[in-house]
């Protein structure tokens, strides 16, 4: 098909939001914190160790909001709730591992 063949943007069809399930709304707005939080820790780097990037205050926001979406819908996501579970616990070790000083133990981002 080319260019010219394809439907314009505009044309394509679009999803309204009210026909999207409320855990898969939920489900990428998990998923939407969890690339920006490992983003702003450094993870996507070729060397994480050593990452062009990173920003631990804007991450703990991230990791904090995280944490509450989670919490708060875990008893609708269902068996996917674990799989949120385990990658809010990755990013809150990585923000601990990162910290020049880690928070005390219960301190951390999404651990209130």
């Amino acid at each position: 098909m080319s260019t010219s063949d394809r439907p314009a943007d505009d044309d394509l069809p679009v999803r309204d939001l009210v026909d999207i399930p409320a855990a898969e709304v939920i489900s990428r707005a998990a998923v939407l914190l969890m690339s920006a939080a490992a983003e702003q820790l450094g993870l996507g780097a070729v060397d994480p160790e050593r990452p062009e990037h990173r920003d631990l205050g804007e991450a703990r926001i991230l990791i904090t909001a995280l944490a509450g979406l989670v919490n708060a819908a875990a008893p609708d996501l269902g068996p996917h709730a674990a799989a949120f579970r385990d990658g809010l616990a990755g990013l809150q070790g990585a923000f601990r591992e990162y910290s020049i000083e880690p928070d005390a133990p219960g301190q951390g981002p999404g651990e209130r």
